[in-house]
């Protein structure tokens, strides 16, 4: 599949809408100057277009597969992942200290973005070794940061997740997995655990499992988890591989899409592991890892997006069928709704794409600064989180389907790849939290500050329309209102009871990120002329669903259970 990365279009959303200059007056990301910044999008590009893209299918139509206990790559796999760590990408916002390349969080997005367009499936495997890199520099000891933390940086060694277990799904509380002290530091974890993304494979030397386990005494419930780290070989004197650890892919996924990356039961035997973090702290120290991934996630439906939207371009630019009123070259592109599809898939891209880049903007400043001003930061990027999770991968899967249909049954017919974009990217909605539970935590956790950090944001909201009054004074009404309108709405979730937030925390977040994408892009309108028309159809076509779904959020919980077991089964 050819796929073009969109460099120009990253670098207006980070110069002209994100405003990501900021961060080279920084100290802490000094070098991140604008030439660097292009450099390393130029350099990520061209190993995303000519060496991950090429193996994309070859990784859909001949899966990883588990091969007497060893889990071997599709075809390419391993070439290309060693492309991916010999260019240092893995380590690209990890610390200098052991082998980073110590960059903002805002262009490993960038560069990730590129990868998951041209290969999702394989993408995935460093997405999970920079979150636990991540994860054992605010939380392991200086041993293990000083053991582990080089190898994955520079991807010799890949790090997986493992929470989930077959009788728990989301309930992380509900693990029966177990961890037995040995009095000499190390312990015995033993346990199954399911849907383990690279949770075995032959492209890298040994692979580094986090895992979520229960200490003899502690509590029921997440507040009796302990974090450890359990390789699958455990390291010799040297800082090697040596033997291997009691545990073992004991079968692969078979799953929709993503064929390319083995998703793993994993069996845990006794096998030998360290502990992470405090003990029964398990839970803070993989948030740090979680909260990594959901942005990471979100970012992979972005990718999705910006490759199914080229492709169903590129196919309506080819395909001759039926006359048009508007040329006369009667390729479907001039059919009014083939451009309605195309311009719903690039203004949902482009508002993700914002979204996803200002949601690490806002953690990249919080770590460059200090006081209260890292404090107001960190809010930020926390509350744009679960926005960009649940928003990224809803636009991946939309942006996905939308492209079938513009290929019309060409779509359906898997030799045409618009199919695999859908299959590939449907997951991306599940895992990591749920978009559900991502809403949830929206319209719960991060309105704990009773509406601070979504205020800022609803003031920034203003502002744009302020600015825009002048020159644009129906699109800045029209964001005007729908940000008035999301206030209030913000302020009715404020005053409910919990389950009645949660009832309408799906379309509340909807709308948030409807309302933001309008934001974006006519910042990028008023930055450049020619992108007037793309802020024109988002926020005169698409923003005013957002009205309509905060009319649902104040509905509250009652309709949701208006009709009981009984009559939803009749």
């Amino acid at each position: 599949m050819t796929y073009a990365p969109p460099i120009r279009d990253m670098q207006f959303t980070l110069d002209k809408v994100i405003g990501a200059d900021r961060l080279a007056q920084t100290d802490l990301f000094a070098d991140a100057t604008p030439d660097t910044v292009e450099a390393i999008l130029l350099e990520a590009g061209k190993l995303s277009a000519e060496v991950l893209a090429p193996v994309n299918r070859d990784g859909d139509l001949t899966p990883a597969r588990l091969e007497n206990g060893v889990v071997r790559a599709s075809p390419g796999f391993a070439e290309a992942y060693k492309a991916i760590a010999e260019g240092g990408w893995v380590g690209m916002n990890a610390d200098p200290e052991h082998g980073g390349m110590g960059l903002p969080m805002i262009l490993t997005t960038a560069v990730g973005e590129m990868m998951n367009s041209a290969c999702l499936s394989l993408a995935l495997n460093p997405l999970m070794t920079q979150g636990q890199i991540e994860a054992l520099e605010h939380h392991a000891s200086d041993e293990i940061k000083e053991l582990y933390l080089p190898k994955l940086t520079s991807g010799e060694w890949t790090g997986t997740m493992n929470l989930t277990e077959p009788q728990a799904g989301s309930d992380v509380g509900a693990l029966r997995s177990k961890a037995e002290p040995q009095g000499d530091g190390t312990y015995k974890v033993t346990g199954q655990k399911v849907y383990i993304t690279w949770g075995d494979h032959d492209v890298a030397e040994n692979i580094c499992h986090l895992v979520l386990a229960r200490l003899p005494d502690g509590v029921p419930g997440t507040k009796g988890i302990s974090l450890f780290l359990v390789p699958k070989f455990l390291p010799d004197q040297n800082g090697n591989p040596g033997v291997a650890n009691t545990l073992k892919p004991i079968s692969l996924e078979h799953k929709l899409g993503l064929h390319g990356s083995p998703t793993a039961v994993m069996e845990f035997e006794g096998a030998t592991g360290w502990m992470v973090g405090p003990e029964h702290g398990g839970m803070a120290a993989m948030f740090t890892m979680m909260n990594n991934a959901r942005l990471g996630v979100g970012v992979q439906g972005l990718g999705i997006a910006e490759a199914a939207y080229q492709k169903a371009l590129a196919y309506a630019q080819d395909r001759v069928q039926g006359a048009t009123m508007v040329s006369d070259t009667n390729t479907i592109l001039d059919h009014a709704d083939v451009r309605r599809m195309l311009m719903q898939m690039k203004a949902l891209t482009g508002s993700a794409r914002a979204i996803c880049l200002d949601t690490a903007f806002s953690l990249d400043m919080a770590r460059a600064s200090s006081g209260d001003e890292a404090a107001k930061w960190k809010a930020r990027g926390a509350f744009l989180t679960p926005i960009a999770k649940a928003f990224g991968t809803d636009v991946g899967s939309e942006v996905a389907d939308l492209g079938i249909q513009v290929h019309g049954g060409m779509g359906y017919i898997e030799e045409t790849g618009a199919a695999q974009y859908a299959r590939d990217v449907r997951v991306t909605r599940i895992y990591e939290g749920t978009n559900g539970i991502q809403a949830m935590d929206l319209v719960g956790r991060k309105l704990m500050d009773g509406g601070t950090a979504g205020e800022a944001l609803l003031g920034e909201i203003e502002a744009t329309a302020k600015a825009a009054r002048a020159d644009h004074p129906d699109l800045a009404d029209a964001l005007q209102d729908a940000g008035e309108t999301l206030a209030s709405t913000m302020d009715w979730l404020l005053k409910a009871e919990m389950n009645d937030r949660f009832a309408g925390s799906v379309p509340f977040l909807r709308a948030f990120a409807l309302v933001l994408g309008g934001h974006y892009l006519l910042r990028g309108a008023m930055a450049q002329d020619s992108r007037l028309p793309l802020a024109q159809y988002h926020i005169l076509q698409l923003m005013p669903q957002a009205a309509a779904l905060c009319a649902a959020v104040v509905q509250g919980a009652a309709p949701l259970y208006a009709l009981d077991a009984e009559a939803l089964a009749s």
